[in-house]
Order: C-alpha cells, then structure tokens, then sequence
C-alpha cells in the first residue's frame, strides 16, 4: 500500500470504514478475502531472518510424504527466535524453530530454493537438506518411524549436494543417525554419511531420550 501512497494513517481509516480488515501490525487484507497459503509466506520472509518451508513440509511440497495429514502443520526454520503472528498461526497451523545444524560459513542459500513452477518469493529446502532438517527433529516432534519412510522416499537425492551439506553439518547426532539410517536401508549415499560421521567423531555412542519418548542410541561407525 504504500508504493501506492498509502500511509499508516489511510490504512486504519481504511479498515476503520470496512474497505480492509487489518490482520496485525503493519498487515491487511480485503474483507471477506480467504489468505493464500504461499504469499502469506512470503510476507513474512523479509521479516524473519532465514525464513524457509522446512523438513517434513520441505519433502512434503517436493513429493516425499509417507502419511497424509488431515490438516498440514507448516514446519518453518529460521535463524534466530521468533514468533509467528498469531493471524498466521490462526490460519496455517505452523512450527516454527531456530535451530542451527549448518556451519556458520555455509552459504545460507545452500540447499534451498522454490519449488518448480511455484513462488519465487517462497524458499523451500532441496530433499538433500529438508532429510538432515527431518532427522534433526527425530526424539523431539518427529518419530524415528514416519523418518525411515520419509528418508527411504526421498529418491534421486543429489549426491554432491548432499554432500557439500554434509560438509557443514555441526550435529553429531545428526550425522550418526543419518549413516544409521542409510545403512539400514542400504541407501546410495551410506558412504557419504559414514564418511562425514568419521569427520564429526564425537564419543563412542550418542544417546538421548526426546520429547516422543523415543531412546536414541547412536554408536560410532563399527
């Protein structure tokens, strides 16, 4: 509104007189208008740092799911704290977390893009990145279970994407359970995965209980 010369003030007199409906600070929309999924997204992008659709809704949007849900919750990262406005959340049912699994000097694109033929204005991660976002939520909102289907799913992944990912990836925890994974289903890229937990190294074994219930004992590489 404002590239039209709309002020602050002419947006309140505006929904005051019922020509909009102000949603929160600073967003408005048409009376009676129903919210599209995508461009909500992308309003918010500029105003959360590293915003992007990740894991289980990252695979979901590029054809890997296992169960479908009966109403989507949107997984999003970034990267700092942040809450969601509460017309968002009403609307699209969402979590959203800062959770830092890469190394700072990773390119922060790396392993995120739109989807083909969809917003531009939309990041979404690559398979490569949303399976290492996926298991990094293993213990906590994602079970081990629905994760072995998804990460069996994700076919055609790009090996030296996956990778330059792998290169970056600070989460011992992370990278023994995806070698864990890809060895139990005998997946392309277990080499890749082995190679990378050698890297991290770390204690004979990782164990943790997680928000599921779930125990994770994650050995070292026999």
């Amino acid at each position: 509104m404002s590239d039209h010369g709309l002020t602050t003030k002419h947006a309140a007199r505006l929904a005051k007189e019922g020509w909009l409906e102000r949603l929160g600070h600073g967003a408005y929309t048409l009376p009676a208008e129903t919210l599209d999924r995508d461009a909500s997204i992308a309003w918010l992008v500029p105003a959360v740092s590293g915003l992007h659709v990740a894991g289980k809704t990252a695979l979901s949007w590029r054809g890997v799911r296992h169960n479908l849900a009966f109403r989507e919750t949107l997984t999003l990262w970034g990267d700092k704290p942040a809450k969601l406005p509460a017309w968002f959340t009403t609307r699209f049912p969402s979590h959203y977390q800062a959770t830092h699994l890469f190394d700072a000097r990773m390119p922060p694109e790396l392993g995120i893009a739109p989807l083909p033929g969809g917003r531009p204005d939309v990041p979404v991660s690559t398979p490569e990145r949303a399976l290492l976002e996926l298991l990094s939520d293993v213990g906590n909102r994602q079970t081990l279970e629905e994760a072995k289907h998804l990460v069996e799913g994700a076919r055609s992944l790009r090996l030296p994407l996956l990778d330059e990912l792998f290169s970056y990836l600070t989460r011992i925890k992370v990278v023994r359970l995806a070698y864990a994974v890809a060895d139990e289903l005998n997946l392309p890229w277990k080499s890749i995965a082995r190679q990378h937990s050698e890297r991290l190294g770390g204690g004979k074994r990782w164990v943790s209980v997680g928000k599921t219930g779930e125990r994770l004992d994650l050995k070292r590489n026999p």
